[in-house]
């Protein structure tokens, strides 16, 4: 492919269904350019992602100017545009369900999960007996998914059979975010071995360390930008569930109090 058919990835190095869209280009050999947009995350405006993405949320994918987002209708462009490299999901019907069975909860009870331990630990939304219980919440049912997404994975080499495709590109930066945080799965289980598999694969290795350095950056703004700062940071759907469920709720309500929260699109009238 010429440098001319690079296409525009809209992205955020920690973000794990922006990381999942940079394994697939990269697993396929897709060229690509990634960009960060400006203002991102902070609850005003965002100009680089108001035609791509109307929740002002990466990923977003630009192929000349045929613009769109959310990372599972990416995966699909990418599946349908691009046959010829090596394809991500496998044939069976029934193996491409599966696929599809992990990413969804990979990509909502999963992510949450992870998202709740960073507004511990980096919004600092949370101390002293609450940082303690929701940290315990975290480990719980990180260990209840990690007990499910090991069953899927049996004692297969990837959760897609003998070879890495789209169920596995789905997990590794979820999971990895737990091995990140201290909670990934325990030393020689099947799952563990499967991380240490994958991530000095060519497509997964430059993923995890934009990763880790995003995260270096995370870790020291983040309190001051959505905490201290004007910025608001979004709760949604899965994630506002897993705060309440989790025993966050005064989060929450101090959240709204302080007005450093918000709520996904489209805006509530005033």
């Amino acid at each position: 492919m010429s440098s001319e058919a690079k296409l525009l990835l809209w992205d955020h190095s920690t973000s794990s269904y922006a990381q999942k869209i940079r394994i697939a280009l990269r697993e396929k050999s897709i060229p690509f350019t990634s960009k960060r947009p400006e203002g991102l995350g902070s609850g005003g405006p965002v100009p680089d992602l108001e035609d791509a993405n109307p929740r002002l949320e990466v990923p977003a994918l630009e192929d000349g100017d045929f613009k769109i987002f959310d990372s599972t209708v990416i995966l699909a462009y990418l599946e349908e545009k691009y046959p010829d490299t090596p394809p991500l999901l496998p044939k069976d019907p029934r193996e491409r369900a599966t696929a599809r069975m992990i990413e969804e909860i990979c990509d909502t009870v999963y992510e949450a999960t992870n998202w709740g331990y960073s507004e511990i630990v980096w919004s600092q939304r949370a101390t002293g007996e609450l940082a303690e219980k929701l940290t315990a919440q975290v480990k719980y049912q990180t260990g209840v998914i990690q007990t499910w997404l090991a069953d899927k994975l049996g004692e297969k080499e990837y959760f897609n059979g003998s070879t890495f495709g789209y169920a596995d590109l789905c997990v590794a930066p979820i999971l990895n975010r737990s091995v990140f945080y201290g909670f990934g799965p325990a030393e020689g289980t099947p799952l563990q071995r499967w991380h240490a598999r994958i991530k000095d694969r060519p497509s997964v290795k430059p993923t995890f360390a934009e990763m880790e350095e995003g995260a270096k950056m995370m870790a020291t703004t983040m309190k001051k930008a959505f905490t201290e700062g004007p910025n608001k940071r979004q709760y949604r759907d899965h994630r506002l569930e897993w705060m309440v469920k989790s025993g966050g709720i005064d989060v929450v309500l101090e959240g709204l109090k302080r007005e450093n929260i918000r709520f996904g699109w489209p805006p509530a009238a005033q």
